[in-house]
Formats: structure tokens, sequence, C-alpha cells
């Protein structure tokens, strides 16, 4: 965005996230909560705004971009490139980005926690949830270390 005499904008409000204005439109839309490198190009294949820059962009094209992001089966993006495929609760393929995508992990969470899952007895007792070893690593804020026996003088 470009305010009166022609100056890009150093930081620009897109999609609850502060963003610097000198990166890239690639390079900014990744730095959006949800947004991965694959579906950031789609977006910018889709929107026609490739190579320019974020903060330089009219406040036409930031709303170009943030329609395509929060609706972007309306504009032809393949499903397979969305973050959250099949959901649980109603079975439609979704793509979120930054409050809704933390409200829904976290509501993922707690309902593994309370069906008392694999998975959700991991989360409880602030295990590895994804099958990795536990001898040497994950070992912060617990107990290290062996308590020794007191040495009996002979």
């Amino acid at each position: 965005m470009m305010d009166e005499k022609g100056v890009q904008k150093r930081i620009v409000r897109f999609i609850e996230t502060n963003i610097d204005g000198r990166l890239s439109v690639e390079n900014a839309l990744r730095r959006v909560r949800g947004m991965s490198f694959m579906f950031s190009n789609a977006v910018v294949n889709v929107s026609g705004l490739g190579g320019k820059i974020f903060g330089e962009l009219s406040d036409e094209e930031i709303k170009k971009l943030e329609d395509i992001v929060l609706n972007p089966k309306k504009h032809g993006i393949p499903e397979w490139l969305y973050n959250r495929r099949s959901d649980p609760f109603d079975g439609k393929n979704k793509h979120l980005t930054a409050s809704s995508l933390e409200l829904t992990q976290k509501i993922d969470i707690n309902e593994m926690k309370k069906l008392k899952s694999y998975r959700g007895v991991r989360h409880i007792l602030g295990l590895p949830v994804r099958g990795q070893r536990t001898r040497s690593a994950f070992r912060k804020g617990k107990t290290i270390g062996v308590k020794r026996k007191k040495q009996g003088g002979a």
C-alpha cells in the first residue's frame, strides 16, 4: 500500500497479521499462519501479482489477495493444497488461516484429550505425540539424572 506521496508502507496488516512491506508478495503471504510455500505460489499465480513488493500494492490488490486466500475454491485453487481436508466435523475441505487455524487446532487437541486417545494422553502428559524416542530428547522440565544412594563408610 502506498501513501499519498507514493512511498511504500513499512508494515501492512493482512489477515490478522502484520507483514513487512519490503517483502515480495510470495514471501509476504508465507508470513501468515497457515500459508505454505505451495499455497502462496498458487495465490500469487491466480492473482497475477507475482514479482511485486507487498508494501507497494494498492488497497484493491490487498482486498483481492484476501478474497483469494479466504475463498480459494471460488478462485480455482486445487483442494489438495488446503491445510484441512475432510474436516472431521462436517467432512468438507477447508483452508484455515491465522486465528481460525489456532482455534481449530486447540479444539482438535481438546477433543483428543477428552476421548483419551493415544495422542490425547500424550498431549496430557506433555510427551511427544508422533512416535519420537524419549530416552534422550524431550527432557526439558522433567527430572533429569539419577538419584544416587548415600555411600556407606566401611
